[in-house]
């Protein structure tokens, strides 16, 4: 099936004609059509748009214009703003908002004339990890529909494990991104804060969120994060460094590599590992992750154990310093300049009425803990304390790879849990990130890569962990793994 290709499948198949953007087009939206209403991938579908795009990329095409993505199809996150394109959030306050304006890494994409199908369902506003929290319903694993697909970008990776999709744009700004990827079975990058824009993703908490890329392969996710990556003027935080081609370093070898085993992601029952209270990982995950390193140090791999005493603070740095960065972020949905606006008899009312009404429970949660969290008398406790450990987190992460070129951890410390599994337990909930959090504190790259599946048929995923700016090397590394199944 059309569907079920890679991109560099994909591509070449356009290049020689064998088929058409249009047909390709037209088996991804099939595939939607059936199988959407279990999975709940897709919040909105852009038929119509989607199949008139097609045929101006089969026009590029046929004028010899091609690029990297032209004519392939493509799904984003709904929290990820598109031109003209309902984008929601996964929450009801923004039901109908249309952006007059793509995010720059959509836009960056569509300039090569892919095809946008449809946005993805998620966790409102980032908020999550099982896409629970949606306000449209949360998203089915494809693997087991009675399972979660992971948060918050559970509809993008749902939708390319599914073939709904050839790749999705997501964002990660806990572990967002590698989590589903994970729990899907699908490859998934975080960059580096700053190497990709964050102009045109709805801000969750704004010095974390990075946008990345989820693709089928890891070869998918080094041509889409190339021309994702590079200096955005509208926004300050991106860097000027220039952007490898990722796809000519996944060739190089990896004999010789040092590569760091932190030993708090493992013994974390016995040592104090990740995060207060945290029990440590599914045996069958373990045994599947330990094996992976042991084939690394087969492929000429230099293993090295190494400590980050620092992240076992991690999660509950992140769990401070994001709601207070949401408190202040969401300010701006009051009903009254966009989104949806409930009635009421005066200001106020429309106010307290519109986020009653239009923000689920967990975005509620987490705006009342980060305006307690920044308020007066509680600041210099909280957040700013928090600040403070997230230094120590970075420089940790710094010493190490003094030592290592890269670090492999498990990606999450269980597989896919089933749907209300952990919905009414928040901190169990929370402590789903232990493993992806550090990484988005210290704001470095990390990638989750599928290896194995466990005895009932659950994607486990491997995690590596890069210096800042380098992903590359962890691409290379990732690449390598993936080519050892």
């Amino acid at each position: 099936m059309l569907n079920e290709l890679t991109i560099i499948q994909a591509r070449e198949g356009l290049n020689k004609k064998k088929f058409t953007s249009v047909e390709l087009t037209k088996a991804c939206l099939g595939r939607i059509s059936e199988r959407n209403g279990r999975i709940n991938a897709f919040i909105t579908v852009f038929e119509e748009e989607a199949l008139k795009e097609a045929v101006k990329a089969d026009e590029m095409i046929a004028r010899g214009k091609i690029s990297e993505l032209t004519g392939i199809p493509f799904s984003v996150k709904d929290a990820i703003c598109a031109k003209d394109r309902r984008s929601t959030g996964g929450a009801k306050i923004l039901n109908n908002y249309v952006p007059p304006f793509d995010a720059t890494v959509i836009q960056k994409i569509r300039n090569q004339g892919a095809v946008l199908l449809g946005k993805n369902n998620c966790d409102a506003f980032g908020h999550g990890a099982s896409n629970e929290n949606s306000m449209y319903g949360p998203v089915r694993n494809p693997h087991d529909e009675e399972r979660v697909a992971g948060g918050s970008s559970g509809g993008s990776a749902a939708a390319v494990a599914d073939n709904m999709c050839i790749f999705s744009i997501a964002e990660d700004t806990g572990g967002s991104i590698r989590q589903p990827a994970s729990f899907c079975g699908v490859a998934g990058l975080r960059p580096s804060y700053g190497r990709n824009s964050r102009y045109g993703i709805m801000p969750m908490a704004s010095s974390l969120d990075t946008a990345g890329p989820i693709a089928k392969t890891v070869k998918d996710l080094a041509i889409v994060q190339k021309i994702m990556a590079g200096r955005d003027k509208k926004d300050s935080t991106t860097v000027a460094n220039d952007v490898p081609d990722y796809l000519k370093l996944l060739s190089q070898s990896i004999e010789g590599m040092r590569v760091g085993v932190p030993e708090e992601y493992f013994s974390a029952s016995s040592k104090g590992g990740p995060a207060s209270g945290w029990k440590g990982m599914d045996k069958e995950v373990r045994a599947i992750i330990e094996n992976r390193i042991k084939g690394l140090e087969k492929m000429g791999c230099e293993i090295i154990d190494v400590s980050l005493p620092y992240t076992k603070y991690a999660s509950p740095v992140y769990y401070l310093i994001v709601p207070s960065e949401d408190s202040s972020n969401l300010g701006r949905l009051d009903g009254i300049r966009y989104g949806m606006q409930a009635k009421a008899d005066n200001l106020f009312e429309v106010y307290t009425k519109s986020r009653a009404q239009g923000f689920p429970e967990e975005v509620k949660r987490r705006i009342m803990v980060g305006t307690y969290a920044l308020s007066a008398g509680y600041y210099d406790a909280y957040y700013r304390k928090a600040q403070k450990v997230r230094t120590l987190i970075c420089q940790d992460f710094e010493k190490v790879f003094k030592k290592v070129d890269l670090l492999v951890t498990p990606t999450s410390p269980f597989p896919a849990f089933k749907l209300g599994e952990k919905k009414d337990d928040v901190l169990s909930m929370y402590l789903a990130d232990v493993f992806v959090s550090p990484a988005a504190v210290a704001g470095i790259p990390a990638l989750s890569v599928p290896v194995e599946k466990t005895k009932a048929g659950l994607p486990v995923g491997l995690q590596v962990i890069g210096p800042r700016m380098f992903e590359g090397k962890v691409m290379q590394l990732a690449y390598a793994i993936e080519h050892d199944n």
